[in-house]
């Protein structure tokens, strides 16, 4: 019994005689030397069995082994060229295959190519010309760009664009009224700015969701500015005020230094009167 279910798992008859009646073509022999592989039969056969009722002409049980090998899923791939026939898309299995083995959910992709997908913007906060802030949602409606989608930008390149975009929006927007009158101006600009260009997606809309009022920047600002002002014209002022005080300290050492030179010369007065009437020339020449 162990030879004989062993004799089963190394040739499959039953699956080979399965993929016969559901009108499969492959050989008792590649179904066994898949074995050798590391190849499981079951999921190629299935996957054949799959793409076949589906009327998948381009799989053969090579590619399917080549892929699978390649640490592809199988599966994933398979569903993903049904959805696409189903839907009238142009994909082949080598397209597929590669968009599967670039790391992408190809199955998704394929999905969102047929419905459309909401990408949501974070808020987005920005400034017009007269000062006010703007803090503004928004909804990127996209579909997959099939032909990108090996090597195209995800996801977060596009909310970095659109957010990039309303902010120049509404920069340049002289009046903040303007923009709460006509957010689908924001949404007009930004969408013919071609920002889908390069990545995975193709946007179909970009809907401003909802527009809220910040702070008043531009008063802000000013404040601080007339408080720098204020700041620059103290400071001025107190270093003008430390150059009095100093020269006046300047200017009372002088004094101070003058009277002492004074005090000296008085003080040296009787000495001198002194020393002069001892050498007797105080009253020389000092006739009556």
């Amino acid at each position: 019994m162990v030879v004989f279910w062993f004799f089963l798992y190394i040739i499959p008859i039953g699956l080979w005689i399965t993929a016969v009646f559901s009108g499969v073509s492959v050989s008792l022999l590649d179904l066994t030397v898949m074995r050798f592989r590391k190849v499981p039969p079951s999921l190629i056969v299935k996957s054949l069995i799959l793409a076949t009722k589906a009327g998948i002409k381009d799989v053969t049980s090579q590619n399917l082994e080549t892929h699978f090998l390649a640490h592809g899923n199988l599966v994933n791939v398979i569903k993903a060229l049904i959805v696409a026939d189903k839907a009238n898309l142009n994909m082949n299995f080598k397209q597929t295959t590669a968009i599967d083995l670039a790391g992408r959910d190809v199955l998704k992709a394929v999905q969102v190519s047929v419905t459309p997908y909401i990408i949501i913007v974070p808020a987005i906060t920005a400034v017009s010309m007269d000062g006010i802030q703007l803090i503004a949602e928004a909804r990127v409606t996209v579909r997959t760009n099939l032909a990108q989608l090996v090597g195209g930008a995800g996801e977060e390149t596009i909310q970095a664009r659109v957010g990039q975009g309303i902010i120049s929006k509404i920069g340049n927007t002289a009046h903040y009224l303007q923009v709460l009158e006509k957010p689908e101006e924001i949404s007009k600009e930004v969408l013919a700015n071609g920002l889908d260009s390069g990545t995975a997606y193709e946007i179909l809309s970009i809907d401003i969701a909802d527009i809220n009022i910040g702070k008043n920047i531009g008063a802000k600002l000013q404040i601080d500015q007339a408080q720098a002002d204020l700041d620059i014209a103290n400071a001025k002022a107190e270093e003008r005020r430390a150059m009095a005080v100093a020269l006046e300290q300047e200017m009372l050492a002088r004094i101070e230094e003058s009277h002492a030179k004074l005090i000296l010369a008085e003080a040296a007065i009787p000495s001198a009167l002194s020393e002069a009437f001892r050498n007797g020339r105080l009253f020389k020449g000092f006739r009556p």
